[in-house]
C-alpha cells in the first residue's frame, strides 16, 4: 500500500517529469548561447586564400579549409597545423566544401551551382574538367550555392544559396549519374540577410546555417525554425564558413584567413537536475507537513 499522500505522489511524479523533459531537452539542442569563442588560428595565404568554406573530415580528425579562388583544398589540425594541401586546378569561385568519407569530398563552385567530388591527396591536384560532377541550378551572379553538408546518416546533402532568392535545399546527388534529387527543405524566413553556409548535426538533425552579411550563426530546426542563434559580427565581418566536430565544437573560416574555435559552456548532468529537483519537493513536502 502507498501511504504517500495523493498530494506527495502527484509532486513526485512532477519532479520525474521535469527531470526527464529537462535532460531530453538538454540532448536535443545545441543551444549556441552556451559557444564562445575561445581560439583563434592563423592560416597561411599561400594555400588558404580567402578561406571560404571549411569541412570536417572524422576519418582523420582534421579540418580541411577551401579557398573562394579555386586554388586549394588544405588540411589543417584542430589546433591551427597545416598538415598539406591539394591543388585545384580550373576553378574560380568555389564556396562550398563537405567530406564525405573514404578520403573523398564535395566542392561548389557558386556561380555555376555545380558541385564535383573529390579524392584528397596531399601534393596532388585535382582538375575540374576530370572530375565527376553534377549541376544543381543555373548558372547565376554572385548569389548562388554558398553551402554544402553532407548527412552521414541518410546520405543525403543540404545546401544553401546565398540569396534572390535564399534558399535551403536537400537531397541525394548521385555522382556516377550525373543526377540529382535536390528540392527546398523550407522557405527560408530566418531574419538574416543572406546564407553563406550549411552544416547538419548529427546529434539532432538540425541545421547549423552561418549569415556573413549579418554576422550571425544560427541553430535551424528542418522546419525552418530559429532554436538559438550566435552573434559573430564583432569577431569577424568575413566568415563564411562553418562546421562542427564529433565533440561539439564548432569552427568557423574568414576570408582572413583565419580558423576560429568556439566551445560550449557545459551543460548541468542530468543528476545535478535530479538533486536541484529532490530539493524542491523536499520544500514542497515539508510544508505540506507543516500545514497538515
Amino acid at each position: 500500500m502507498n501511504s504517500r499522500s495523493p498530494a506527495a505522489r502527484a509532486l513526485t511524479g512532477l519532479v520525474a517529469t521535469l527531470l526527464l523533459g529537462t535532460a531530453g531537452a538538454a540532448s536535443a539542442a545545441l543551444d549556441l548561447g552556451r559557444y564562445s569563442l575561445t581560439s583563434t588560428f592563423a592560416l597561411p595565404t599561400s594555400t588558404a586564400s580567402e578561406s571560404s568554406a571549411i569541412t570536417w573530415n572524422w576519418d582523420t580528425q582534421t579540418l580541411f579549409v577551401l579557398g573562394d579562388e579555386g586554388e586549394y583544398i588544405t588540411e589543417v589540425t584542430t589546433t591551427g597545423a597545416v598538415v598539406g594541401s591539394m591543388r585545384l586546378s580550373g576553378f574560380s569561385d568555389t564556396e562550398a566544401l563537405t567530406y564525405t568519407g573514404q578520403g573523398r569530398f564535395v566542392i561548389g563552385e557558386e556561380r555555376l551551382q555545380d558541385v564535383y567530388q573529390l579524392t584528397y591527396q596531399a601534393n596532388g591536384t585535382a582538375t575540374r574538367g576530370a572530375l565527376k560532377s553534377v549541376s544543381l541550378g543555373d548558372t547565376v551572379g554572385n548569389i548562388g550555392l554558398e553551402g554544402i553538408s553532407y548527412e552521414r546518416s541518410t546520405g543525403q546533402f543540404f545546401t544553401v544559396k546565398e540569396k534572390s532568392p535564399q534558399a535551403v535545399q536537400f537531397g541525394q546527388i548521385d555522382f556516377d549519374a550525373g543526377t540529382h534529387t535536390m528540392t527546398s527543405l523550407f522557405t527560408p524566413n530566418l531574419g538574416v540577410l543572406d546564407l553563406s553556409d550549411v552544416q547538419v548535426l548529427p546529434s539532432s538533425g538540425n541545421l547549423l546555417v552561418f549569415s556573413q552579411e549579418s554576422g550571425r550563426l544560427l541553430e535551424v530546426s528542418r522546419s525552418g525554425v530559429v532554436l538559438s542563434s550566435l552573434d559573430f559580427s564583432a569577431i569577424s565581418s568575413t566568415t563564411e564558413g562553418v562546421t562542427i566536430t564529433a565533440d561539439g565544437t564548432i569552427f568557423l573560416t574568414d576570408e582572413t584567413p583565419n580558423i576560429y574555435m568556439l566551445t560550449a559552456a557545459p551543460v548541468p548532468e542530468p543528476a545535478t537536475y535530479a538533486l536541484m529537483l529532490c530539493g524542491v519537493a523536499a520544500i514542497g513536502w515539508t510544508a505540506r507537513r507543516r500545514l497538515g
